[in-house]
């Protein structure tokens, strides 16, 4: 019903075959989009780059994003081999692992600016720096959680880091509307990723998730993708500054 034949889908965030961002790296893939991904440094570099050549991406670059010369070094790449950028990925977050497994009223200054600087302001950058690749209008996406709507028992500080993250989003969509450009927050229930497994008792939040979700079934990476591929296609372009759930229908459940 709708292509991204065409399309040029920077995707930050593959760590693994069981990372949200490659569920969408495959799904804007299958549709017709041209891919740039990117890889954390060295040691993921031998974990990513079998991944993205196994969807002929065109461009396969660094980026750790706390180093705003990666950053300038990457968007100058796509303008310089591209011309311009279509769709954004955002799909990274990090907390130091004694914040994450603390209390929020005892997190450490730095740990709480970290988590904010790589979790939420990364995505402001990289809009910043894709604006001006994005004259025709273009997507933006970014991953959450519930746990930014309402506490979820040993999510901790990563509640309110997530808050801000959907908060940025609702304000850049407003901001950006104007030039076509839409900015989205995807919520997809617990997933079994590397990432969620730092997170404190995981398995039982797995668990109570897919009790409590009506379709009693947990998300997917391939759900998230097809919900991202479409947000990406020009038949969602009336569409931005919401939350995206996808996790049949955890969060509707008190």
């Amino acid at each position: 019903m709708f292509s991204l034949e065409g399309k040029k889908a920077l995707v930050v965030g593959v760590a693994n075959d069981q990372s949200i961002a490659w569920g969408i790296a495959r799904a804007l893939k299958a549709q017709g989009a041209e891919l740039a991904i990117t890889y954390l440094n060295d040691k993921a570099e031998k974990y990513v780059r079998p991944l993205a050549e196994e969807l002929d991406a065109a461009l396969i670059e660094p980026l750790d994003v706390t180093e705003d010369a990666q950053l300038d070094a990457l968007f100058d790449k796509i303008k310089a081999e591209w011309g311009r950028l279509d769709t954004l990925v955002h799909s990274i977050a990090f907390c130091p692992r004694d914040d994450l497994h603390g209390r929020v009223v005892d997190t450490s200054r730095e740990g709480f600016k970290l988590a904010m600087d790589i979790s939420v302001h990364s995505f402001v950058r990289m809009i910043n720096r894709a604006e001006a690749l994005m004259p025709h209008g273009g997507t933006c996406m970014t991953v959450s959680f519930y746990g930014a709507e309402k506490v979820v028992e040993n999510y901790n500080v990563m509640g309110p880091v997530k808050a801000a993250l959907e908060s940025v989003t609702k304000y850049m969509a407003a901001e950006l509307g104007p030039k076509g450009i839409s900015v989205h927050a995807l919520s997809p229930g617990p997933l079994k990723t590397r990432a969620a497994s730092g997170i404190g008792h995981f398995d039982d939040l797995l668990n109570a998730a897919a009790e409590r979700a009506p379709t009693h079934h947990l998300a997917t990476i391939d759900d998230v993708g097809a919900y991202a591929a479409f947000l990406a296609s020009q038949e969602a372009w009336n569409v931005t500054g919401s939350v995206h759930h996808i996790d049949g229908g955890y969060h509707i459940v008190g």
